[in-house]
This record gives structure tokens, sequence and C-alpha cells, in this order.
């Protein structure tokens, strides 16, 4: 079983999306399972994650509501106000909404909050705490600013499971290695309660330059860290359409990788909870 566990879907008609800036106009258009669908197909993945775009429990019950009418979608990590105290039944009413059972995380724009100690706050603490007694998985979006918080706040809740997006955002662009991105994610992979994605990397490297050999030494150093065991593939489609095509991605981490069971599915499948999980 083939995972891609990290992607997206939006419709800029609809909603707002403050992060599409003009460098990113050229997938400021709708993008849903019709056009993915076939991708899959071609390039042998199975199964995904469908993962939030914006701060808006909406856009969670849309994608819910998707899941539960697309096969291939096994899983979603929605978004919920985690400073809010009403935390655990607001999952609780998310799980009632059709496609429910397809939530499995919850994950907040943490690089995009001017504090990079918001992780830290004594509201966002009990937040990721009833995500966790919830059974969810925590998404850390986290670029090296934030890992110290990150870190401290997987110590915290050692119980629960965290997985950190696209390797915490390495700056691959320009071709000095990232020395403190390093030092900072390193201590992460000490924690057995962590897993991380291999997944929006062509877009940390130069857009319209980028090879694999840019990526190649961030990949294997995340390997090396976390292990197969507890690294995860993701596309991160569509915002990897301004650098690669999705087979480009697929094929580009298939290369550096190899074919690894649990890199491609085994760990999302695991982590995310995903096997067993109703698709009909």
């Amino acid at each position: 079983m083939t995972v891609d566990a990290h992607h997206h879907f939006w419709d800029p008609s609809r909603r707002e999306y403050p992060w599409m800036g003009e460098e990113l106009s050229a997938i400021r258009r709708r993008f849903g399972p019709e056009e993915l669908r076939p991708l899959l197909a071609q390039n042998k993945v199975d199964q995904t994650v469908l993962v939030q775009t914006i701060s808006s429990v909406d856009e969670t019950r849309e994608f819910l509501e998707t899941a539960g009418e697309t096969d291939f979608i096994a899983g979603v990590v929605g978004w919920i106000d985690l400073t809010e105290g009403s935390v655990t039944e607001a999952i609780v009413r998310l799980k009632g909404e059709s496609g429910g059972n397809r939530l499995v995380g919850i994950r907040h724009q943490v690089h995009d909050e001017p504090d990079p100690q918001w992780l830290l706050r004594e509201d966002v603490q009990r937040g990721i705490a009833a995500v966790g007694k919830a059974g969810l998985v925590y998404d850390l979006l986290v670029r090296t600013r934030e890992l110290p918080a990150a870190l401290e706040t997987v110590k915290r809740h050692d119980w629960m499971r965290f997985v950190v997006d696209h390797a915490a955002k390495p700056r691959i662009a320009g071709g000095m290695w990232d020395h403190a991105w390093e030092a900072a994610l390193a201590p992460l992979a000490e924690q057995p309660n962590v897993a991380c994605k291999l997944s929006g990397l062509v877009t940390e490297a130069d857009w319209k330059s980028w090879t694999a050999q840019q990526l190649e030494p961030y990949m294997s150093r995340v390997l090396d860290w976390f292990g197969p065991d507890r690294c995860i593939f993701g596309s991160d489609w569509p915002v990897c359409l301004v650098a690669a095509d999705y087979a480009g991605v697929v094929a580009t981490a298939r290369a550096i990788v190899g074919d690894d069971a649990n890199v491609f599915g085994g760990t999302a499948t695991r982590v995310y909870g995903l096997a067993g999980r109703d698709t009909e």
C-alpha cells in the first residue's frame, strides 16, 4: 500500500488563502480529487492524507465530507482552534460529521504566528493535549525558529503522536548547508513519539533549477536521524507544482529513498492509524 501522506485541495473562488501570494499565482485556481485521481493511478499511489490549508473548521468539515466520498483519501489532517476551551467538544463534533471517521490529525500554521513560542502558550498546550487524548496526531508545521518550542511540546506530551511537516522546511535554496536547521531538528529525532514528513522540499530549493542532488543531503539526513520507520512521504501537491509536477516529486523521492515500504506507506499507515479505516 503506497500512501501520499500530504496533499491539499483548495478553491480560491470560494475562500481566501492568506499564504497564497503573488509568487504562487500559477496555482491560484481550484484543485480537487478529480484532478489528483489520475496522477495517483499513473504513479501507483493507493491512498492519501488530505491536509488543511487555512484556519477554518468549515474547510475541515468539507474535507471530511470529500474524504467520505473519495475512495483514495484515507485520512484528513484538519484544523481547530487550539486556544479555545472546547477543543474536545470540537473534535467530537467533527468526528460526528459526514466522513468524520477519516479525521486522523490536527494542524495549525505555527510558522506564521508572530511569537516563536506560540506552541508553549498554556491554552495551546491544553488544546494539543486534547488532540492527543482524542487519539489524533498533531502535525507540526514549523520552521527552524519554532523548533525549540516544538521540542519542548513533544517532551511534555510524550504519550501522544507528532509529525513534523516538510522536515521543518530547511533552507535549501542558495546552496549553503542549513546548519541552524540541522542543530534544531536533530533533537526531535531523539523523541520516539515524533515522525517526520519527507515532503515540501522541492519548494524549499531553487524552484526553477532544483535538482535531486540539492534535496538528497537533507532527505538522507532526516532518514539517518529518524529512520525509515519514522519517515513519511508526502507530495505537497498542488503546492509542489510551482517547482515540479506530481510524477517528478514521486520519482525524485523514490530515487533518493528507494522503494522503502515504511517511507512510502507503512509509517503513515501506522502513525495516522489508516489501517482498517472504512473506505466505503
